[in-house]
């Protein structure tokens, strides 16, 4: 199982989830989509809302990848949340898509993309799209 976490309709969400379908075609697994949103809306870069989650599941269900997405529970930490996820589930990687940081932003270790490049118990995969 391929995991991509949270996932948004940006440069950087669609690279991760290209990157994630790419890699469950190539070992032929599933796709699971960690949704961090705190509704069924996704939120694009512009703070629109998209039309759901249904176009992720509608490219996910046309590139022939099987799919599952969970929403995490807002109030707790979504790092912990998703790391417990990687520690139950076992997946072969993690695929996440990071924006670009200034140097000073990079030294900051607090950030959810962050703790998860740093704490997961599987491969990571940090797309970047600038």
């Amino acid at each position: 199982m391929t995991i991509l976490v949270g996932y948004i309709p940006t440069p950087q969400g669609e690279a991760a989830l290209a990157a994630a379908i790419g890699e469950a075609r190539a070992h032929e697994e599933s796709v699971l989509v960690i949704n961090m949103s705190r509704d069924d809306k996704l939120v694009d870069a512009h703070r629109a809302e998209s039309s759901d989650l249904d176009r992720l599941d509608r490219d996910l269900a046309e590139s022939g990848v099987a799919h599952e997405v969970r929403r995490i529970e807002h109030g707790t930490d979504p790092a912990d949340q998703i790391l417990e996820v990687i520690e139950r589930e076992y997946p072969r990687m993690l695929v996440i898509g990071i924006r670009h940081r200034s140097p000073v932003g990079k030294l900051l270790m607090g950030s959810t993309a962050q703790r998860l490049l740093l704490g997961a118990a599987c491969p990571v995969l940090a797309v970047k799209a600038d």
